[in-house]
């Protein structure tokens, strides 16, 4: 296999307009298209956390059961985390402008029928359906934008207002959840999908239209049913092993049945004449490093959510509106630096040079909460401020290289299958992240109470949020060791090469 065979061509314009490349009236749509898409992010990265808050007092206003309340969570990222594949490839068949409108108005339909549910199932369902029209969603708006934005200053200063807003949106998620809980309603958590969405379609209605793929229209059927029933198979395990454990029979069985679908996927792909995941957009070296380097983020970054709203609210007795603040600073450092620092040197400096960093920063961050004793005293300004701090810039300089990396350079029929890409990645790493670590957590409290005399559940506590806050930190400097020889410019590394060979000998003989 050669080069050619790797790197992906060009991209081809997805839309064309009256307008000239330059002109005012072009860039406005260019704008408008940017705004359009990062709310239509913020509703999708939102959804992901704000019902957490607010499940408690769903669950009884409509009679859950302990054992059937987790499927309000659960439903939405089975359908997400299992159809990204599909509408990846939906959103190039209809249009990516086509199916982000199409996952807007169904994303908020979805919205208001789980706001006024009457029972479990119908919240269930609603959470379902919304986790499927954010799998159209998501890749069709990651496409829009960088279809949209190919000139590398604007390219970066978009893809940094966009991950600022990914970044940030678990944060808002949490307090949004906490103040609409508490002096609204649980069911405004799912109603004020409603008005973000509306105008975000209003928004659309400015975007430039696209062209449809051209080719004869068929689903790789094979493909789809392996990757939604795989993907959905090991999104499903990691949520279980949050309550049952990593031995759980039923675990392992997900997780064992999940990866045999998805090497079949993989096969099938290989063959399949119009696959829906060209595995040419894997083994490309940039995307696999971006692809890896977010998937391994999100995992560490998810467990420290855990962290600060667990360690905020059960040991410091912060109120979930109080604990919802505290992130706000994260909030802030992940707009910084995916604006301020990953937006303006996106294209004067290798993507390495901001996925490195941000990875050793955040694990910085990581490393300072391990230090936390039960006895720790200015907990607020000594450690958790300064966590916050250096995971948000790390967060924030990681996530515009990445995405824009998932989708450089590449034909249009194929820039959607490589948004979904990205986007599952970011669901298998939140998935895996909040069930691994809460599980060592969990054990290394036990393990503590059991073991150590007078121990007191607040030190257990304590001892269990940091043990696994050091396997987040060595997950982040793996990631920075996995991701550096991918990421690296190849230049660079040809020339690290040569000048650790030995020099031929020209002199002439005599």
């Amino acid at each position: 296999m050669n080069a050619r065979d790797i790197e992906p061509p060009r991209a081809e314009p997805a839309f064309e307009t009256c307008d000239k490349p330059g002109g005012s009236a072009s860039a406005r749509r260019r704008w408008w298209t940017l705004l359009a898409v990062s709310a239509a992010q913020l509703l999708v990265v939102l959804d992901g956390t704000i019902v957490n808050i607010s499940l408690p007092s769903a669950q009884s206003a409509l009679g859950m059961s302990d054992a059937s309340r987790q499927w309000a969570i659960t439903a939405y990222a089975l359908a997400f985390g299992g159809l990204l594949l599909i509408g990846g490839r939906v959103s190039g068949a209809l249009g990516h402008r086509r199916t982000f409108l199409i996952g807007l108005v169904g994303f908020a339909a979805s919205s208001a029928l789980g706001g006024a549910a009457v029972n479990p199932e119908m919240l269930f369902g609603a959470r379902a359906l919304q986790g499927a029209f954010a799998a159209a969603l998501a890749p069709a708006g990651l496409s829009l934008l960088s279809t949209t934005f190919t000139e590398p200053r604007e390219r970066g200063r978009a893809f940094g207002v966009f991950a600022s807003v990914g970044a940030a949106g678990s944060a808002l998620g949490l307090l949004a959840g906490g103040l609409l809980t508490e002096y609204a309603s649980w069911r405004w958590c799912l109603f004020i999908n409603v008005p973000l969405a509306l105008i975000a379609v209003l928004g659309t209605t400015l975007v430039p239209s696209d062209r449809p793929t051209r080719g004869d229209g068929r689903l790789d059927v094979a493909g789809a049913l392996l990757s939604a029933t795989g993907f959905a198979a090991v999104v499903y395990a990691f949520n279980q092993a949050e309550p049952l454990g990593w031995g759980s029979l039923k675990v392992l069985t997900l997780l064992a049945g999940g990866v045999l679908l998805l090497t079949a996927f993989a096969a099938v792909e290989v063959r399949a004449p119009r696959p829906l995941l060209p595995m040419r957009l894997l083994i490309h070296r940039l995307r696999a490093g971006a692809l890896i380097s977010i998937t391994l983020m999100f995992v560490a970054m998810f467990g420290f959510y855990l962290f600060m709203s667990y360690y905020t609210q059960t040991v410091l007795g912060y109120s979930p509106v109080q604990a919802g603040l505290a992130l706000i600073i994260n909030a802030l450092a992940a707009l910084v630096g995916s604006t301020l620092v990953a937006g303006k040197l996106h294209g004067r400096v290798a993507p390495a040079m901001l996925i490195l960093p941000g990875l050793i920063s955040a694990a910085a961050g990581m490393l300072i909460l391990t230090r936390l004793t039960p006895q720790s005293t200015h907990v607020l300004p000594a450690h958790l401020t300064p966590a916050l701090v250096l995971t948000g810039l790390g967060l924030g300089c990681i996530m515009p290289p990445t995405a824009s990396l998932a989708t450089a350079d590449m034909h249009q029929h194929d820039i959607g299958a490589a948004s979904a890409a990205y986007n599952a990645s970011q669901q298998l790493g939140a998935a895996l992240g909040t069930a691994l670590l809460n599980t060592i957590a969990a054990s290394a409290t036990a393990s503590y109470l059991a073991s150590a005399r007078y121990a007191t559940p607040s030190a257990a506590s304590v001892h269990g949020y940091t043990t696994a806050l050091k396997v987040a930190f060595g997950i982040l400097l793996a990631a920075a060791c996995i991701t550096a020889p991918l990421t690296m410019p190849r230049t660079a590394r040809q020339n690290r090469t040569q000048e650790n060979q030995p020099r031929p000998d020209t002199r002439r003989p005599q």
